[in-house]
């Protein structure tokens, strides 16, 4: 499942050409549950791609520089340690 927020988010749809609207303070924020497959790969010279997909075929991909992985690897080892969902 795929939630998306879209936060001050307006467009103007005019002969099939999408063109924002206001000011340029959009944000938003995508959360995606119930993830089939899960992977890591290159992303350029310097960066790890994490995609993850679910069964609906929503996709998210995340791109981060290496220190950022290594922080979630030491986060999930954590929880490996000291939390009952790797139980």
């Amino acid at each position: 499942m795929l939630a998306l927020t879209l936060e001050d988010f307006m467009v103007e749809l005019n002969e099939g050409s999408i063109k924002n609207v206001g000011p340029s303070n959009k944000s938003a924020t995508v959360k995606l549950f119930d993830v089939e497959s899960a992977e890591a790969r290159e992303f350029g010279d310097k960066r790890v791609k994490l995609v993850f997909e679910d069964d609906d075929g929503n996709e998210i991909q995340v791109s981060l520089f290496p220190e950022d992985v290594r922080k979630i690897v030491r986060d999930v080892e954590a929880l490996e340690d000291d939390s009952p969902v790797f139980e």
